[in-house]
């Protein structure tokens, strides 16, 4: 069996990893994340984790790398991570009582055969309308901090969403079942 290898610094995904039992090493990419306005969520996504994905097998022997990339989308505007909490809240108000897009890029590399692998998911998330204390309350937690869209699913940012259309771990940051689906149709390797 082949050695994963996650190209992220994320908690969230490594224990995504370990919730299944799966043995996963880290090794951090130390590419600079630039977002192109001119280019679609999905691309922006797709580029960052290759970008990530390739510096990593730079830097390693062997091993299957697996890198991703997660967005906020509202309107057609990736949100970020939020620069202070100023900001976070700024973008909870925007998220409040409407529905927004969650885009993961992801890349795997087989750095043995160089077989390499980029695709994305996108998972609809529908916010109940917060009222300012609500807002005010959840940002208390500091649960912001690092996460696209100032929130967290896994977390208090629970509590915000009414619904959701698609991967629950795509918006925690890693859509695993779709990377398990191209581990074995592309590496012959799976992780149940």
């Amino acid at each position: 069996m082949k050695n994963l290898v996650l190209a992220s610094a994320s908690p969230r995904r490594k224990e995504i990893f370990e919730q299944l039992g799966i043995n996963i090493s880290v090794v951090e990419s130390d590419i600079i994340e630039k977002i192109n306005d001119n280019e679609y969520p999905e691309q922006v996504v797709m580029s960052l984790s290759f970008q990530k994905a390739i510096n990593v097998a730079n830097k390693i022997k062997e091993g299957i790398i697996i890198a991703a990339d997660t967005v906020v989308v509202k309107d057609g505007k990736i949100l970020g991570k939020p620069k202070d909490k100023l900001d976070a809240r700024k973008m909870l108000q925007m998220l409040s009582g409407d529905k927004h897009d969650v885009i993961t890029g992801f890349a795997i590399i087989d750095q043995t055969t160089l077989t390499k692998v980029v695709d994305y998911e996108l998972t609809e998330v529908y916010f109940k309308r917060l009222e300012n204390n609500e807002i005010e309350s959840y940002l208390s937690y500091d649960e912001y901090f690092d996460k696209a869209g100032a929130y967290a699913i896994q977390g208090k940012g629970s509590l915000l969403i009414e619904k959701i259309n698609g991967c629950y771990f795509n918006v925690v940051g890693l859509p695993i079942s779709k990377i398990n689906v191209l581990l074995k149709k592309h590496f012959a390797y799976s992780l149940l």
